[in-house]
């Protein structure tokens, strides 16, 4: 048997038997409950995304806990769920209309189902630091369901961090590493669609609370997931190192600066660049098409500023295809971003991982309140065109509002504008999108 037909074999079995070998672990530690106790409660990360479980005193085991939240005998159990539906429509100038008929493309207005997850979780009743996560979605676009981040958290506090071992996200970007659900802007930026979304492999991730260096390492690779959508590089290494020159947990002040290195070997030595213009009902309008390469770098830079009301950012990123026989190929982009919450709620900082967390909210509209509102300017741009290759370039201006009305309930009103350089045409596009998200975290 062949290397390959003995991969999709391999992947073939673990699909069918992952689902039900999970239900019967989550039966093994869901069991009745018995006693259990720490020293002192603390936070856990969930997986690498920003979400954190608790473990703790008995104090905290006889408190009142969350409909979502149980005690077994072996484990803790956490269970999420994540939707979001998106409208979108879009006006178009006459010569944009004229560039997607040249790309065999249509904008339509539409609704749809923009993700919907299932996310499992827990805490170990060990003496070592270990969680565990299994995660699966709805993919919108290819319309199958997926296994999300899944895999085993081990806490290694001699070496200041977590390790992670299963399907995570890689680690190069902040944004690209934070939950989907608790993004600022409606969706990243274009230049992050080059990183896959999803890998399977290791990471360590740490910080460092006297000097404040953080860091997030990781090696990974294809075995389990060629094939899948996502899968578009056959190994990867990724660092992404920063320091904050600053950090005051309880008013929420911050400074973070990072750089994000990433070295990887595309998929049977090609692949295709593409993305869409930050809008999801919209469809891909910038595409390298398939060219030949052997290997990649990428290199990227972070810098982010907050009072907790205020927050400062940009992301700007480049990324290097190598070819032995055929032409280098260099791309780059970024986007810089600027939000403000209007009402009592401060954006947190989560120095497990190194990223923004849930914005909480004190008083939700189903109980009399305002929620929290933030208001979003943004302005990001990708270039795909380099020596023979036209994929084009397109820049985005985007101010939006988000109203959270719940911990659990968001909405977002999204206008951008758009301007697409391909076919030796420059046309504009106008975005007009609404969300609804239901996160259950």
């Amino acid at each position: 048997m062949g290397i390959n037909a003995l991969k999709i074999k391999i992947r073939r079995q673990i699909n069918r038997t992952l689902p039900p070998t999970g239900l019967l672990v989550l039966a093994f530690l869901f069991l009745p409950h018995l006693s259990f106790s720490q020293e002192e409660k603390k936070n856990i990360p969930d997986g690498t995304e920003g979400e954190v479980l608790q473990a703790g005193s008995e104090d905290y085991l006889k408190k009142k806990k969350p409909p979502n939240e149980f005690e077994g005998t072996y484990s803790t159990l956490k269970i999420g769920l994540g939707y979001i539906v998106d409208y979108g429509a879009y006006s178009q100038s006459a010569v944009f209309k004229q560039q997607m008929d040249s790309a065999g493309l249509v904008f339509r207005n539409k609704l749809e189902t923009r993700d919907f997850r299932i996310i499992m979780g827990g805490v170990l009743k060990t003496k070592k630091t270990i969680s565990w996560k299994i995660g699966f979605m709805y993919d919108g676009d290819q319309k199958i369901w997926f296994m999300r981040e899944t895999g085993l958290t081990f806490g290694v506090p001699k070496l200041a961090g977590h390790i992670f071992v299963g399907r995570t996200k890689e680690g190069y970007s902040m944004i690209k590493v934070m939950n989907g659900h608790s993004g600022i802007a409606a969706e990243r930026q274009m230049a992050l669609d080059v990183i896959p979304i999803l890998a399977d492999g290791i990471k360590y991730f740490g910080f460092l609370p006297k000097s404040k260096i953080f860091w997030n390492l990781g090696y990974f690779n294809n075995i389990l997931s060629t094939g899948q959508s996502f899968s578009t590089f056959t190994w990867q290494y990724v660092a992404r190192v920063g320091w904050m020159p600053f950090y005051n947990k309880e008013k929420n002040r911050f400074m973070h600066i990072a750089a994000n290195l990433r070295y990887g070997k595309p998929l049977d030595g090609k692949i295709t660049l593409k993305s869409r213009p930050e809008s999801n009902p919209a469809p891909q309008i910038i595409n390298t098409g398939s060219f030949q390469t052997d290997h990649s770098s990428h290199i990227g830079a972070e810098f982010y500023y907050s009072t907790g009301k205020l927050t400062i950012g940009s992301e700007v990123m480049m990324h290097n295809f190598h070819s032995k026989e055929f032409e280098d190929h260099k791309f780059n982009g970024g986007e810089v971003m600027v939000s403000y919450l209007f009402t009592e709620a401060k954006r947190p900082y989560n120095t497990a991982g190194s990223i923004f967390g849930f914005v909480p909210v004190k008083k939700s509209v189903f109980k009399g309140g305002w929620g929290e509102w933030e208001a979003v300017l943004k302005f990001s741009s990708l270039d795909l065109d380099d020596g023979s290759i036209h994929g084009g370039k397109f820049w985005r201006f985007t101010p939006m509002i988000n109203w959270y009305l719940s911990r659990a309930v968001r909405t977002e009103f999204v206008y951008g504008y758009g301007v697409l350089d391909r076919y030796n045409l420059k046309g504009n596009v106008q975005i007009f999108q609404a969300r609804l998200q239901l996160s259950l975290f």
